[in-house]
C-alpha cells in the first residue's frame, strides 16, 4: 500500500515519524489538503473503526490501496484537519510504543498509526518493514500483538469494534 501523510510540520522535525518515513521512501508528505491524494483516512474522529472489509480488492483502484494520515501535534488535532478526500475510518484501541507517549492507548505517532493500520489489512510485512527503522518499532507490535492479531481476524468494522470494547472494559 502507498502511504501519504498530510504533512502540518507542526512537530519537533528530529521526533518526526512522518519525516522520517519520507527520509527512507516509504512514505509521501504533502504539505496542502488539495496535494493530498485521496484514500483510506486515519482520522480518530472517523464514526467507522478500520476493519479487514476495508482491504482493497482488484476493482478498487488506487484510491483504496492508500493510506492517508494526518501528521499534527495532538494539541491542535481537531475535526476539520481532517478534511481530506477519502473513506474516513479509526483505529481502534492500540497502545503507543514510541517514547513520548509510551503506554498511552489512542496516542499513536504516525508511523505507529500506519503500522497498525497495515497490521489490521493483512500486510503485517509492511508493518515490520516501516517500524524497522526506528528503535522502539519493535515495542509497538509487541505492546499491540494480541489486538492486532485480533482485529486482523474481524470481519468488519462492528467485529472490530467488539474487540476493542474487550480492551477498554479490562482498562
Amino acid at each position: 500500500m502507498e502511504l501519504h501523510v498530510r504533512y502540518e510540520g507542526d512537530d519537533d522535525p528530529d521526533k518526526c515519524s512522518a519525516r522520517k518515513l519520507a527520509r527512507m521512501d516509504e512514505a509521501e508528505l504533502h504539505r496542502a489538503t488539495r496535494s493530498t491524494p485521496p484514500g483510506i483516512v486515519l482520522n480518530p474522529f472517523a464514526e467507522q473503526a478500520l476493519s479487514p472489509a476495508d482491504r482493497p480488492t482488484a476493482g478498487d483502484g488506487a484510491r483504496h490501496s492508500r493510506l492517508v494520515a494526518l501528521d499534527c501535534s495532538w494539541e491542535t488535532a481537531e475535526r476539520e484537519a481532517f478534511d481530506l478526500e477519502g473513506v474516513h475510518r479509526s483505529l481502534p484501541f492500540l497502545v503507543a510504543g514510541n517514547p513520548v507517549n509510551y503506554g498511552t492507548a489512542f496516542q499513536l505517532n504516525t508511523v505507529e498509526a500506519f503500522a497498525g493500520a497495515l497490521a489490521i489489512l493483512g500486510e503485517r510485512d509492511h508493518a515490520e518493514r516501516i517500524l524497522s527503522t526506528f528503535s522502539w518499532g519493535h515495542t509497538f507490535l509487541e505492546l499491540n500483538e494480541e489486538p492486532l492479531a485480533r482485529y486482523a481476524n474481524c470481519e468488519d468494522s462492528g467485529d472490530v469494534i467488539d474487540v476493542q470494547d474487550d480492551y477498554l472494559t479490562e482498562e
